[in-house]
């Protein structure tokens, strides 16, 4: 779970949203951005965690499709939940990715990110953006970016790191939860630990 972090919090926190690139220019420009204003903020390579998880709450959401990678963790439970009870999720979830991704992000130490040839179909909506993230001292990690067109823009709504997904992984610890208690006990217990890590 250390790997799939750090190579999503690399990734996703951005300093603009960068609209209409194509996916694979989209990858590498905000990776390229987001390695450069790690490097040059002292703050947040001291450890600074509300600067980090801050910076991580406003330049993440432009590339993160979160409406459809919460529609496809919850899966047929989606459907079956009012809209009071999708809209406490989403809110409960995009604060679990948010603060988790701040704390990858202050664990950020000089790796570089290696992109592998990609190529985009004629007409496509979805695509794969396949990189390896280098690691002084240690085995690269494989990364592959999944992204779907949303208008004119290409949004990211999974990460496959080493071949585990992030909608994968969720969805399967998502699912025993709502079997043994409700989708209202997980939006409890997502609530409870979102307040117990931000104080808020």
């Amino acid at each position: 779970m250390k790997k799939w972090w750090m190579a999503c919090a690399i990734w996703l926190v951005s300093n603009v949203a960068f609209a209409g690139l194509a996916p694979d220019q989209l990858v590498k420009k905000t990776a390229d951005d987001v390695i450069d204003v790690i490097k040059s903020d002292k703050d947040i390579q001291a450890g600074n965690q509300q600067k980090i998880f801050a910076l991580a709450e406003e330049k993440i959401l432009p590339n993160f499709d979160f409406d459809k990678v919460s529609r496809l963790v919850l899966g047929k439970n989606w459907t079956k939940a009012t809209p009071e009870q999708q809209a406490a999720f989403q809110a409960e979830f995009k604060t679990l990715l948010l603060r988790t991704y701040a704390t990858a992000l202050s664990k950020y130490k000089n790796q570089s990110i290696e992109y592998k040839p990609f190529r985009l179909e004629a007409g496509a909506d979805t695509a794969t953006v396949k990189t390896a993230i280098q690691q002084p001292g240690g085995e690269p990690i494989s990364v592959d970016y999944t992204l779907g067109k949303k208008g004119e823009d290409w949004k990211v709504f999974d990460i496959v790191i080493e071949s585990v997904s992030l909608v994968t992984n969720y969805r399967s610890q998502f699912a025993q939860e709502i079997r043994q208690s409700g989708l209202d006990s997980l939006n409890k217990k997502l609530a409870e630990k979102n307040k117990a890590a931000t104080g808020k």
